[in-house]
């Protein structure tokens, strides 16, 4: 079969959301639960979503980033990028999905704020038992 399975109503707008747009919307529930308990420290930081690491040839293929950070210097605001497609390859399910993200977005911001990860969100050490 090939085609969309269900008509839109609207047309050039699908009826269901894509998977970037259900990946984001699950990087932002999680970015806004993570900046709510950490704002006042963690200051001006952008979040970004990004398909895939550029990575320089003689990268190693079995250890692809699922994040990376990049520090802000005086007026530039430092950046926290989420990689989705490996992050997606990784997930089985939702629950794996939210639980990555979850990790990603928590281990940079620990990385950021110079503390452990385990203190930025309590739900850290509990991913690892699953």
């Amino acid at each position: 079969m090939r085609g969309p399975a269900i008509l839109p109503r609207h047309p050039d707008t699908p009826e269901r959301p894509t998977a970037r747009q259900r990946f984001d919307a699950v990087v932002l529930g999680v970015v806004g639960e993570v900046d709510e308990r950490w704002r006042d420290r963690l200051g001006l930081v952008e979040f970004a979503v990004e398909e895939t690491p550029l990575l320089p040839d003689d990268w190693d293929a079995d250890h692809v980033p699922l994040g990376s950070l990049v520090r802000g210097a005086g007026p530039r605001p430092s950046r926290i990028v989420l990689f989705r497609r490996p992050i997606e390859h990784r997930a089985e399910s939702r629950s794996d999905l939210e639980a990555l993200v979850l990790t990603v977005v928590v281990e940079q911001v620990a990385d950021l704020l110079g503390i452990d990860a385990a203190e930025v969100d309590p739900r850290y050490g509990d991913l690892d038992d699953d």
